[in-house]
């Protein structure tokens, strides 16, 4: 058993939230600055130190891309992307600073079809390629069963079951 006492306590530990509602993404900040939002790199000049954006830059460019995602610049604001981009660079940041654990928050609620089917990838390519565990919440069952080892149902704060999904179906 394990008590935090803020958010950090947990993320020394390697556990990552993203949010359903993206509460943690400024659209009018680029996607480099939101990818390092609260992590940035510094350098010092002297006795001051300062943005290191070319190694932030460098980082979250070759990071996004090597987990699939295809962005046409880290230095465009996060704002112009699609709901779907969004939580991937989110999920992508987790990922990147050492969630051993993701927990995501409905990650797909208000995404397209075809978003949702990008960020289903992008949890199995986490899962399967780079070995994250991953705790999924979703009322949506058919997206929670394509990506699930385990499901546990909860139902008004209690669990009523917890099942291999091997040994069930979406039905």
């Amino acid at each position: 058993e394990v008590k935090f006492s803020s958010p950090l306590d947990a993320r020394k530990l390697g556990i990552e939230m993203v949010h359903q509602n993206l509460a943690d993404i400024i659209d009018k900040l680029d996607i480099c600055a939101n990818f390092f939002l609260g992590r940035e790199l510094c350098r010092k000049i002297g006795f001051i130190k300062v943005l290191d954006r070319k190694k932030m830059e460098k980082i979250a460019k070759e990071y996004i891309a090597s987990i699939g995602i295809n962005l046409r610049s880290v230095k465009e604001p996060i704002g112009v992307l699609s709901g779907g981009e969004k939580q991937s660079v989110s999920i992508a940041r987790a990922a990147y600073f050492g969630g051993k654990l993701l927990l995501l928050d409905e990650p797909t609620s208000a995404l397209s079809v075809k978003e949702t089917e990008k960020v289903l990838n992008l949890v199995k390519k986490l899962r399967d390629e780079l070995g994250v565990s991953i705790i999924y919440v979703s009322h949506l069952l058919h997206h929670v069963y394509e990506v699930a080892d385990r499901i546990v149902v909860l139902s008004k704060g209690k669990k009523i079951a917890e099942l291999n999904k091997e040994d069930t179906t979406v039905n």
